[in-house]
């Protein structure tokens, strides 16, 4: 379904959920050990985008006769070429002709370079089925999981890695669950009864206790985790990871006394690892010695000379305790440096905000230049003109900006309609677009938003008047061409179907591996009667994009297919991932058999 402009999230200084997030993502160290897992393709190294991805790929020296040397060399070529996502076709047409599964290797190591995650995950599945017993697919299968946040997935992966004897890597797995803020509950319950239940013994059989103590902590079940950990520190005292889940569930239940010692010992272990020296600064800060905090921290950063990242933890966490001085002398030095990174001038102007220096902290928002903060302290700034009581203030800072900054002025003039939107302000919102689109009439992000206002309205002749207008100017632009087939097709629209289709396919031949697109292609053909069709199209979607929306079609597809149990299960597990779920409402008030605790035989739809 066609959405709104979002713009970005008002960031402000808040614990998050008794400040156990803290750790590797906090000093930008949790990117690399997700890499890390994604590029575990094969045991040799990876290769730059620069050289040959297929230099080191394992040798195919038999099985072949003269058409397969023919494909092979042609997939060989294309990766020469650049091809990849021809290489990798090539290569998986092989495999599965020949049973080859050197072959599947190959054709994985080749859509790693194809900017395609479907088709990598789609090589690397054909690879496992041609050799379960290789590790390798199921680390990569693991990371990939990782990478849409199917964190269920991903455990699933590595236990089976565990099962048969392998290093599974379950504390990190866990690590880099909690760094994503995923949904811990399932992942405890999955592993305690795969903990219950094995019947191998284990590699390390420690990570797996160690992995489970770190869930059982994190989702309240302290006392649990403190008797495992206390059993692991006996066995395993030089493992850090204790010493670290040791001090977060002490920080967590303010015993910072107890917080100290553990992270104390764990520095002893690991004296490279800042994660105990901000343990130990947060201990400090808790104990009321803000002294000696700053002293932690001073020791720390002498120790990582040039951590701009380091120093913006620090001081974040100085921000989060409330002691806004320390995290200002913390900052001001790096906006002496050439690079400084533009998060220090949001947590500054946070903190001159916070301190009630609107109009410092507008000078600092206002320094923070293009790029992944850019947005979101223009939107901070006005915000806090609105606050103050000074929309037209507000409104002035922007229309300046859009000057200042070209390149974002249809951003700005999208942000402005959203803050207009919230104050109850839509006919200004709405003679704001207007009037800029009078200015710019093709400008496609205004046309675009102007059209998703039109559809909230539910004014289709507007929405598709400006969706048109886009695809007249821009007929490459996918995503005015799948809003408008895909609107068509949900309201169902008597003789215009095929229209939609038409849309859609378009849409689809311009971004074949888009999820919205997949999704709208499954729905048009659902509407047009074919859920066999639509099926497979809907199920890719979902594995892209898990949400409630495309879980709602697929739901309404297996049951229009009679597959009830897979159609019930489906609802089940978006009911449970999702917070909200308002199409899945919609599907079970008007299919109540599709509830999963409905107790009716399927012989019978109503």
């Amino acid at each position: 379904m066609p959405s709104t402009y979002r713009a970005a999230t008002r960031s402000r200084f808040h614990h998050q959920g008794r400040r156990w997030r803290l750790g590797l993502a906090a000093l930008g160290l949790g990117a690399p050990l997700l890499l890390a897992a994604c590029q575990a393709v094969s045991t040799h190294d990876s290769s730059s985008p620069q050289d040959d991805p297929l230099a080191h790929a394992p040798a195919i020296e038999e099985g072949l006769d003269a058409d397969s040397l023919s494909s092979l060399l042609l997939a060989e070529f294309a990766g020469q070429r650049g091809d990849y996502r021809r290489a990798t076709r090539e290569y998986l047409e092989m495999a599965e002709r020949l049973d080859i599964p050197a072959l599947a290797e190959r054709a994985t190591l080749a859509a790693r370079f194809s900017s395609d995650p479907l088709l990598l995950e789609e090589s690397v599945e054909r690879w496992q089925r041609l050799a379960p017993e290789a590790d390798a697919p199921m680390r990569l299968l693991a990371g990939l999981a990782i990478q849409r946040g199917n964190w269920p997935e991903a455990l699933e992966q590595r236990l089976a890695l565990a099962e048969r004897g392998s290093q599974a890597d379950l504390s990190g797995l866990v690590e880099l669950a909690m760094e994503a803020n995923a949904e811990l509950e399932p992942l405890r319950e999955r592993l305690a009864t795969f903990l219950d239940r094995a019947e191998v013994e284990l590699a390390s059989p420690h990570d797996a206790e160690l992995a489970l103590a770190m869930l059982e902590a994190a989702t309240g079940q302290t006392q649990r985790a403190e008797v495992r950990l206390d059993g692991l520190a006996e066995q395993h005292p030089e493992l850090p990871a204790i010493w670290f889940t040791r001090a977060q569930l002490a920080l967590n239940a303010d015993d910072p006394e107890r917080a100290r010692d553990a992270a104390r010992r764990g520095l002893e272990i690991a004296p490279d690892d800042p994660r105990f020296v901000l343990q130990l600064a947060q201990a400090e800060l808790a104990l009321g010695n803000v002294d000696a905090a700053e002293a932690r921290t001073d020791a720390l950063l002498d120790s990582h000379a040039g951590g701009h990242q380091l120093r913006l933890a620090l001081a974040q966490l100085y921000i989060e305790e409330g002691h806004l001085e320390p995290a200002r002398r913390l900052l001001l030095p790096l906006t002496d440096s050439d690079e400084t990174p533009a998060a220090t001038f949001a947590l500054l102007g946070a903190i001159a905000e916070t301190e009630g220096e609107i109009d410092n902290a507008l000078l600092y928002y206002r320094q923070v230049p293009p790029g992944n903060e850019f947005l979101n302290a223009r939107l901070n700034a006005a915000r806090m003109l609105i606050d103050d009581g000074r929309l037209e203030d507000a409104r002035a800072f922007l229309r300046i900006e859009r000057l200042r900054h070209e390149r974002h002025y249809s951003d700005l003039v999208a942000l402005e309609v959203e803050l207009l939107d919230e104050r109850g302000r839509e006919d200004a919102a709405d003679e704001l677009l207007d009037s800029e689109l009078e200015r710019t009439p093709n400008d496609e992000q205004l046309l675009y938003l102007r059209a998703m206002r039109a559809w909230q309205d539910r004014d289709l002749e507007a929405m598709e008047r400006d969706l048109e207008r886009i695809i007249e100017h821009h007929p490459e632009n996918a995503m005015a061409l799948n809003a408008l087939g895909y609107t068509l097709a949900d309201l169902d629209i008597e003789g215009r179907l095929e229209e939609a289709r038409e849309l859609i396919e378009r849409a689809h031949e311009l971004e074949p591996d888009n999820a919205a697109i997949l999704d709208s292609l499954g729905w048009v053909y659902f509407r047009l009667g074919d859920p066999q069709r639509a099926l497979p199209w809907l199920e890719r979607a979902y594995a892209a994009m898990p949400d409630q929306e495309v879980a709602a079609h697929l739901a309404e597809v297996l049951w229009a297919l009679d597959r009830r149990d897979e159609a019930r299960d489906t609802v089940h597990e978006a009911l449970e991932r999702f917070d909200e779920h308002p199409l899945i409402d919609e599907l079970l008030e008007r299919i109540p058999e599709l509830s999963p605790d409905a107790s009716q035989p399927d012989e019978t739809r109503s």
